[in-house]
């Protein structure tokens, strides 16, 4: 049994393989799963960051050397493990781009799940299309799911309130991760915070149990300790478990 890496403040995080460590979790013991998962677009290509021309690939954790039925296999391996954790009343968001998102889809279905919406984060400040051979890539989607032929929890009253009293649409537009959120260390795919917070608010209540199996910088988790809910994460590189602990113990200072 993994011990946790860091154990405090309502957040647990642990260090090693998801898949292994999602099997030792209780069964239907997490009321809401964010994922952000391997995208595998590090192809040697180029993207802008900072105005500056740099290498797309992020990590061995992204590289491109899978085919079809070996990312189909991945996807339906981890979505299965966190259908056990889930609890019946429990959602799923899962974060993607073109690269990953339709696969994920396929697999939300093989794995009995229940797509509620597909959200779309139009990103107000995105970085432009070097090759100016495409139009620039501004959006991403984030698939919200349930098990299917089980009910789930919206907070619909909290969503209209926060859009001037109108039903919220399936549109959502932030900007990229401020630089306020990176002062403490970085990570490639770091989402932002206010895209949690309304994920956060949307699908669960306070003290519920919010997991992220591919934890990164913990964002999910400092946004879940900010919203007074529990929060578990996973990640097998140290650096950024260090990063996410940096980030929960300044809860109040840098990520407010």
């Amino acid at each position: 049994m993994n011990k946790p890496y860091y154990d405090n403040r309502n957040a647990k995080l642990y260090l090693g393989d998801s898949f292994e460590i999602l099997d030792e979790l209780d069964e239907k013991s997490v009321d809401m799963i964010f994922a952000d998962p391997p995208y595998f677009l590090s192809n040697n290509g180029i993207t802008c960051q900072g105005g500056k021309m740099v290498s797309v690939n992020k990590a061995t954790w992204d590289k491109t050397e899978m085919t079809i039925e070996e990312k189909i296999k991945y996807n339906t391996t981890w979505l299965n493990k966190c259908k056990r954790i889930l609890k019946d009343t429990g959602t799923i968001w899962i974060s993607g781009t073109l690269h990953n998102i339709y696969i994920i889809g396929v697999c939300l279905e093989l794995e009995g799940f229940q797509i509620i919406n597909n959200i779309t984060w139009e990103k107000t400040n995105p970085p432009p299309h070097l090759a100016r051979k495409a139009f620039t890539h501004s959006t991403e989607t984030v698939l919200w799911a349930r098990k299917k032929g089980s009910k789930n929890y919206f907070d619909y009253s909290l969503m209209k309130s926060l859009n001037n009293n109108k039903q919220m649409k399936d549109v959502w537009r932030f900007s990229l991760t401020k630089p306020s959120e990176k002062r403490l260390g970085k990570h490639p795919t770091q989402k932002p915070l206010a895209l949690l917070e309304r994920i956060i608010l949307a699908s669960t209540k306070e003290g519920d149990v919010v997991l992220d199996p591919f934890s990164g910088s913990g964002t999910t988790g400092v946004a879940s300790i900010m919203l007074n809910r529990k929060y578990i994460g996973i990640d097998f590189e140290k650096d950024y478990l260090n990063l996410s602990i940096k980030r929960l113990e300044s809860i109040g200072e840098v990520d407010k």
